[in-house]
């Protein structure tokens, strides 16, 4: 069984994480907190008392977590407080908005290489590399998600669509 301790460490962890990746500390508390609470809907008290940081300093993050699709709000029948949980399918929506991000380098690299198509091989090489690898990934991606909801489901999948 876990302790409080134990769990504090976690929530830790997913802040310095998300904090490496430019978002803030506190957003990463958060996230980190939602993951791991008991029940996984928490009130904007539960959050402050949970992470012993201001309601200000939770609201903005909450806030910041609601844009970015990470966190929701929603409130219960009959309640009048409001509940932060983590998305549910948060997983996939990030990874498409990741392949979103694919396609806009693959596009760039493109724009690029028109930009220098008169240009020897040797001024082209990186930005090719760049576009083949984004090509890559973003016709992998469907392979990858369809895999991951095969998965999911409890089914297993071939796929002949890698083999071409």
């Amino acid at each position: 069984m876990s302790t409080n301790n134990e769990y504090r460490h976690y929530v830790e962890d997913v802040a310095l994480h998300f904090e490496q990746a430019g978002v803030s500390r506190t957003a990463g508390r958060i996230f980190g907190w939602l993951l791991i609470s008991d029940p996984p809907h928490q009130t904007m008290n539960d959050l402050v008392d949970g992470l012993q940081v201001s309601k200000s300093s939770v609201s903005t993050a909450a806030r910041y977590l609601m844009q970015i699709g990470l966190i929701q709000r929603f409130s219960l029948p009959g309640e009048r407080r409001d509940y932060y949980r983590v998305t549910e399918g948060v997983w996939q929506n990030t990874m498409h908005q990741q392949n979103s991000q694919v396609i806009q380098f693959r596009k760039l690299a493109e724009q690029g290489l028109a930009l220098l198509a008169d240009q020897p091989a040797e001024r082209q090489n990186r930005l090719q590399e760049m576009r083949d690898f984004y090509a890559f990934v973003e016709k992998e991606y469907p392979i990858l998600l369809d895999r991951w909801k095969a998965e999911r489901s409890g089914r297993i999948i071939t796929d002949d669509r890698k083999s071409n």
